[in-house]
């Protein structure tokens, strides 16, 4: 990665036929793992293609519109949505058009939009209850459980009367889960010779629904511990992303004879319950029942650095990136 100046015609074309069109002035952007698989050339066909070489990386922010032909927007709307790690952006297809949302409640810090308001927040909600189907009395067993997702479910998980437990990878980050977000308990997997017998230890009678966000060993220790008809969301592999060949799974003759649901999920297939999920979130943070915690990294320089940092665990909570305060 590197960071280039450049300059571009701040202005949307003079096309009279033009009605998508808008130019955006980004104020934050998104740090997500999914990003870095971006950023490799696949010989298969995937879900995202990987960035062009010598093009801005895109993902998830929040901007202010300052041009518009789309009758959606107008000048001096916030949306959150797919765009640019730039200082401007020029929507320029329906595609792209069609990948922001018009942010009306401004009662809350901008930058959730980010994470608990935006793409992570659904992502934790469709992969928890739609995907997930919790039941009251349910274990719950959540991996990278203090990151953007992670916090979430756990937090989801408590308020539909589940027991939760959380891994996470300092002791900063296990006290955070146990004291901050209400997790029942929660361990360092660094520090675990054994991840089986940390699992047993904290799920005597196993878990029913994983929220798979790691994968390699942490998914194989599971699987040996869920219970009969347990579910797994299959949300990220966040330890494979930097391996040059992925470890292999091999306990996963267990959802058979378990008669496991193992179900990896697309946030975009959810696009449809966003405002479903806002009002419930919205009422949850304002009165008190949902915590949230950023790390928020100053300026457009730092957001290499920022990104690297979520494959070491160097972020505690949603990593994002300050563009411009305004």
């Amino acid at each position: 990665m590197e960071i280039r100046d450049s300059k571009i015609t701040l202005k949307l074309s003079e096309d009279s036929n033009d009605t998508t069109s808008m130019l955006l002035k980004n104020l934050y952007v998104s740090c997500d793992p999914y990003i870095r698989s971006r950023m490799t050339k696949h010989d298969r066909p995937t879900y995202v293609e990987p960035f062009p070489l010598g093009t801005p990386i895109t993902g998830y922010g929040v901007s202010k519109v300052l041009e518009s032909r789309h009758p959606n927007y107008q000048k001096g709307d916030l949306v959150w949505g797919f765009t640019g790690w730039e200082e401007y952006t020029l929507v320029t297809s329906p595609q792209q058009a069609q990948m922001f949302f018009k942010i009306e409640h401004k009662d809350v810090p901008l930058s959730y939009y980010t994470g608990i308001l935006g793409m992570p927040g659904l992502t934790a909600y469709a992969g928890f209850y739609e995907v997930g189907a919790p039941k009251e009395g349910d274990r719950v067993f959540v991996s990278a459980a203090s990151g953007a997702v992670g916090q979430l479910v756990g937090q989801f998980a408590k308020l539909t009367g589940c027991y939760v437990v959380g891994s996470a990878g300092s002791k900063e980050k296990v006290d955070l889960l146990k004291n901050k977000f209400g997790f029942d308990e929660a361990f360092n997997y660094k520090e675990e010779e054994d991840l089986d017998a940390a699992l047993r230890r904290c799920f005597p009678q196993g878990i029913d629904i994983y929220y798979e966000n790691v994968g390699g060993k942490m998914l194989d220790a599971v699987l040996v511990n869920m219970r009969i008809h347990g579910r797994i969301p299959v949300c990220g592999l966040i330890s494979q992303y930097n391996l040059m060949e992925p470890e292999g799974v091999h306990n996963l003759f267990c959802l058979i004879t378990k008669c496991i649901r193992m179900e990896g999920f697309m946030v975009s297939d959810y696009y449809h319950l966003y405002q479903k999920y806002l009002e419930m979130i919205l009422a949850h943070i304002k009165e008190g029942k949902i915590s949230y915690v950023e790390d928020v990294a100053e300026g457009l320089e730092s957001a290499p650095s920022a990104l690297v940092g979520l494959f070491s665990g160097k972020n505690v909570g949603k990593q994002l990136v300050v563009v411009d305060r305004e």
